[in-house]
Parts: structure tokens; sequence; C-alpha cells
């Protein structure tokens, strides 16, 4: 692993996080930034999540020695 695949998968982490937490912020009736924002949050770390963790992979499988 590389310190550059290390980062990828910490920001596959942290938009998993963000996707988890806008569920139930959108399920609790009165997300704190709104609902539309909470929404946009969650429309774009869906696909960052696979992006930064399919990313993560192909770094490490191409630094293997």
């Amino acid at each position: 692993m590389t310190p550059k695949s290390g980062l990828f998968l910490a920001c596959s982490c942290i938009a998993a996080i963000a996707a988890v937490g806008s569920i139930f912020e959108l399920s609790s009736g009165e997300p704190d930034l709104g609902n539309q924002m909470t929404a946009i949050i969650l429309a774009m770390s869906i696909p960052l999540t696979g992006l930064f963790f399919v990313a993560a992979v192909k770094d490490a499988k191409a630094n293997i020695k």
C-alpha cells in the first residue's frame, strides 16, 4: 500500500460516512442543512465512495512488487 492509495481509501471512508449521515438526516424529517443540501451531499457522496475505493485498489495493485 502506498500513501496515495491510503489517501484514496481515507477519502472513500469519509464519503461513505457522509452518505450514511445524510441518509439518517433525511430520514429524521428535519435535516440541519435542509432537505435540498442534504440530498445533494448524498447524491455526490455515493459515487465518490465508489470512485475513491476503485482508485485506491488500482493504485495498490499497480504498486505491488
